[in-house]
């Protein structure tokens, strides 16, 4: 990333970028993906720090998603509804911490994200 503060612009798209994963509780299963996703695809090549957090936030989804579908699958062994309820806490918890951090112009890294888009 340079090392030139992002413009408002930027941080507002940025920030959107990590609260479009919301978009989720509208189109459950994917929506949490989806927004991210065309945030990202939208302004990654005109903007560098959209481009970062936009990648950070569909990584971070795209982790979500593939913990989400294990714990479907482990609801026949009873522990799986506990498990997404966690990931759902989880998850707005995570959402929130980096669209404040990406409004402020501070690039956030999800803990425990796993990297499936990068540069």
């Amino acid at each position: 990333m340079n090392a030139i503060a992002p413009s408002a612009d930027e941080r507002k798209w940025a920030a959107l970028a990590h609260v479009a994963a919301l978009a989720g509780i509208v189109v459950p299963f994917a929506g949490n993906v989806l927004g991210p996703l065309v945030v990202w695809f939208l302004k990654k090549d005109s903007m560098p720090f959209v481009a970062d957090q936009g990648r950070e936030a569909l990584n971070f989804q795209l982790t979500i998603f593939l913990a989400s579908a294990v714990g479907f699958f482990l609801i026949f062994l009873g522990i799986g509804v506990p498990l997404i309820l966690l990931l759902f806490a989880v998850d707005l918890v995570f959402i929130w911490i980096a669209t404040f951090k990406a409004s402020e112009g501070v690039a956030y890294r999800y803990p425990w994200s796993l990297r499936f888009v990068t540069k």
